[in-house]
């Protein structure tokens, strides 16, 4: 072997060793919403760098970081204490490959694929039919998205893409749990369902129990009585409770009467005319006088005519 070649060995090896000893896994794919935040789960702590699609958009070196691409000024930051990565306010052109490259401490090269996904719409549910035995309700969403029925913990009822998603539920199930949810990659919103509100409270009618109702009977018969006995009582007072008045002037009246006495009175006048000379007529009236004794008997004429 020449002399050259064993320099030439050393430095395959010494590549080799080096390469080996890096960890390079690809990780499971990021989602993110428009608007949102992401971290890339893999630190840099000491010295490495973070890349897009190949090209370095930030470096670390000797714990002091550095932003490579000026589209990512004030968006992507880096914490020092953890050396992890965070891209704020993404954007739908966020989405792609994310290389993480650490040269020192923990060594490693890994990446990730982001996708970026608008917000997922919040769903509303309106009640469409409603018969005897079953109630049909309709969740809806202002865009396409994933739409999910839930009864409880099973899914009823589910489509991919989809502005609305129609469930019937049976009277049987009106006491189980339903639930609509709108989802995503990203994210889900959900909406839970009171199926007793839609479908005409049919629940509570048939749970209905028999001695509540008697109670409630039994209680608006008892307010009637109640009522009924209040407004008699208020007649009876009225009319023969509060006679004072009347009875007061009654009885001053015939107090009256007992010291009230009537006397005939004739009152005769002697006249003399001129054509009548010597002679004389007499005319006489008839009245009567009332006299009110009072109890000290003392006489008062009252009245005279």
């Amino acid at each position: 072997m020449s002399p050259v070649m064993e320099p030439r060995r050393t430095i395959i090896f010494l590549f080799l060793v080096i390469r080996l000893s890096e960890t390079e896994e690809v990780k499971k794919n990021l989602t993110g919403t428009v608007g949102g935040n992401i971290t890339i789960p893999d630190p840099v702590v000491e010295r490495g760098f973070l890349s897009y699609g190949g090209k370095p958009i930030a470096s670390v070196r000797e714990r002091k970081y550095e932003i490579e691409d000026e589209i990512y000024m004030n968006r992507l930051h880096w914490d020092q204490t953890t050396g992890l990565f965070t891209l704020t306010r993404l954007k739908k052109n966020d989405s792609g490959v994310y290389y993480v490259n650490s040269k020192k401490g923990r060594v490693l090269s890994t990446s990730y694929k982001l996708s970026v996904f608008d917000p997922v719409p919040s769903p509303a549910v309106e009640k469409l039919n409603l018969s005897s035995e079953s109630c049909s309700l309709l969740c809806s969403v202002a865009e396409e998205t994933t739409l999910s029925w839930y009864k409880d913990e099973e899914i009823m009822n589910q489509s991919s893409s989809a502005v609305s998603l129609l469930l019937s539920v049976h009277e049987q199930d009106f006491s189980s749990s339903f639930r609509c949810v709108a989802s995503n990659p990203a994210e889900k919103k959900t909406l839970p369902v009171d199926v007793t509100m839609f479908c005409g409270g049919k629940k509570s009618q048939g749970s209905d129990n028999p001695d509540q109702r008697h109670h409630v009977i039994l209680i608006i018969i008892c307010v009637v009585v109640a009522g009924v006995v209040g407004l008699a009582a208020w007649f009876i007072k009225c009319k023969y409770l509060n006679p004072k008045k009347t009875m007061s002037q009654t009885q001053d009246w015939a107090d009256m009467k007992t010291y009230v006495q009537y006397t005939d009175v004739n009152v005769c006048r002697r006249s003399q005319g001129e054509n009548f000379s010597g002679s004389s007529w007499t005319s006489c009236c008839y009245l009567t006088t009332v006299y009110y004794m009072n109890p000290s008997l003392l006489q008062e004429p009252l009245m005279s005519n």
